[in-house]
């Protein structure tokens, strides 16, 4: 069995390097497969990454312009070969440590849906209490809206069988990818299982991109597939 791991990196190269560093030094009992993709980023990222394949064994794919995370995820989802899909994020807020959790849960109950959550840590600590509350709002919708029990929607540690994620026609470009991803696995009747993990929050100076016009975004697209096929 193989574990395709996505990086989507947009303006990341002050964290670009350890990332990939611990995601290389992780060890799993599948094999993995490493894909990051540089979402046209403006700084020095790209560079960074030309240096880095040269001495970690990674697929590395170049967007000329940004198209946002969503788009990310869908472009390097079809250079995946592994049997799973994990998603990545490129700063440092979430540990591949935790890889293990989520193997072992999809492993043991054959599932084709594993979250990381945050929530089921009672140790994580949070950037900032708007970003807490979104976060709530947005699982508390889509738990109501879909019939559905999660304790955190916009995880970004999401592992997904990869014929299963390909299947859903996503049609995201930004960060919008875990809510559309997650009422189309909701509406297809398919339990998604959790597993606590760990969570490092950086702010907005510190690089921290998401931003409350995506919490808008994410709460139309829950309503709006609750009635649109």
């Amino acid at each position: 069995m193989k574990l395709s791991i996505i990086i989507p990196a947009f303006n990341e190269e002050n964290t670009i390097e350890e990332i990939i560093k611990r995601v290389e030094n992780i060890s799993l009992p599948i094999e993995k497969e490493i894909i990051v993709i540089n979402d046209g980023s403006s700084d020095g990222t790209n560079k960074k990454l030309g240096q880095l394949k040269e001495e970690f064994n990674f697929i590395l794919i170049e967007h000329k312009q940004n198209q946002g995370k969503g788009m990310a995820i869908r472009t390097c989802l079809s250079k995946a070969t592994g049997d799973f899909v994990l998603i990545q994020d490129a700063d440092l807020e979430y540990d591949p440590i935790d890889y293990q959790r989520l193997l072992d849960c999809a492993l043991k109950n054959n599932a084709e849906v594993v979250y990381g959550s945050r929530n089921l840590n009672s140790k994580n600590k949070f950037s900032h209490l708007s970003f807490y509350l979104g976060g709530m709002v947005l699982t508390w919708m889509v738990n109501l809206l879909y019939g559905i029990n999660i304790t955190d929607e916009a995880t970004c540690y999401k592992m997904f069988k990869t014929e299963l994620l390909r299947s859903l026609n996503l049609i995201c470009k930004r960060f919008e990818f875990c809510t559309e991803v997650t009422v189309k696995i909701a509406k297809r009747g398919i339990k998604i299982y959790e597993v606590p993990i760990n969570y490092f929050p950086r702010h907005k100076k510190e690089g921290k991109k998401i931003k409350w016009k995506d919490g808008f975004l994410a709460a139309w697209i829950l309503i709006k597939y609750k009635f649109v096929d």
